[in-house]
């Protein structure tokens, strides 16, 4: 840490401790941006704090693995934790505070008290990671309610979760506006996450396939093709042409109900898609714009 800032950045871990600088935050007006993560950063999670420091005064990151966000096949006690490293790349990035509290700093011993949206938490990844999402909407609640960010930043790369706390703080009505960038990506197409370095080097090697598939639906969009079985098609027989992938799912779904899609005219479109590279399981999407839902501000309109 060598810029005044990353003398100046502070690590808290006690919720006490956050809401009295939150609190000074509130009488000063100065606006927060936030950004909810699990650590173990990559420049994904880096433009989400520069777009933060671009647009509030104070910058908070968080850096929480939370268990309630873990099914029962997937490895909580695996998931690494590199709060020394993460510090290192956040602190030039002109973050103000972590917030990387002990789990029972967030869920209290006794709790019970859970946050879900129904019906968009059950579809796409829902089917595969039940109450995955019930435990991601609990944990943003209490971060919301702990640090008031005025913005709250995310990536394209978890399009349904965004979805999803587009809806959390419009019908609980948190005065909380989230900011969707895009998904970052290796030169090679493959989505920056935490669970690339799961990849074998023959794993690491075959996963760009998952958004060349999408490139590729994109493709005959943009050539004006409109049916979406079409265009599942396109996709499943790229992904099927690489052995080292196994495709969970794919959906073309609307970007705000997340329901299936037949005809894409006149609207806008996801495609959502998971595969298994040996036992790691990515997830990556795209959007598809007819012209006049194109946004002109940088910023992705779903929800």
């Amino acid at each position: 840490m060598t810029t005044e800032r990353a003398r100046d950045m502070e690590i808290i871990t006690r919720a006490a401790r956050l809401q009295a600088v939150t609190s000074k935050f509130d009488e000063e007006a100065k606006p927060v941006g936030f950004v909810p993560t699990m650590g173990t950063l990559h420049e994904g999670h880096l433009s989400l704090v520069r777009e933060a420091r671009r647009m509030a005064d104070a910058v908070i990151v968080s850096i929480f693995v939370n268990p309630a966000q873990f099914g029962q096949v997937e490895d909580y006690e695996r998931y690494p934790r590199e709060l020394a490293r993460d510090a290192d790349l956040l602190a030039p990035a002109g973050v103000d505070y972590i917030f990387a509290p002990p789990v029972e700093e967030i869920y209290p011993k006794g709790f019970s008290t859970w946050v879900e949206v129904r019906e968009l938490s059950e579809k796409l990844e829902g089917v595969a990671r039940p109450d995955h999402f019930r435990g991601v909407t609990t944990a943003l609640t209490i971060l919301f309610n702990l640090i008031h960010p005025k913005f709250a930043f995310m990536g394209q790369k978890d399009a349904q979760q965004t979805v999803i706390a587009k809806k959390l703080v419009r019908e609980l009505h948190l005065p909380v506006e989230i900011v969707v960038m895009p998904t970052v990506r290796e030169t090679d197409g493959l989505a920056l996450s935490t669970k690339n370095q799961y990849l074998t080097a023959d794993e690491r090697q075959a996963a760009p396939v998952l958004y060349r598939a999408l490139r590729r639906a994109e493709e005959l969009f943009n050539e004006g093709e409109r049916s979406a079985a079409k265009l599942s098609k396109a996709v499943r027989r790229e992904v099927g042409a690489e052995p080292g992938a196994e495709l969970d799912y794919l959906a073309i779904t609307d970007g705000e109900r997340l329901e299936p899609l037949d005809d894409l005219n006149d609207q806008l479109a996801l495609i959502s898609a998971a595969a298994f590279f040996g036992s790691t399981r990515l997830t990556d999407n795209i959007i598809l714009n007819d012209e006049k839902f194109k946004n002109k501000t940088g910023r992705l309109k779903l929800g």
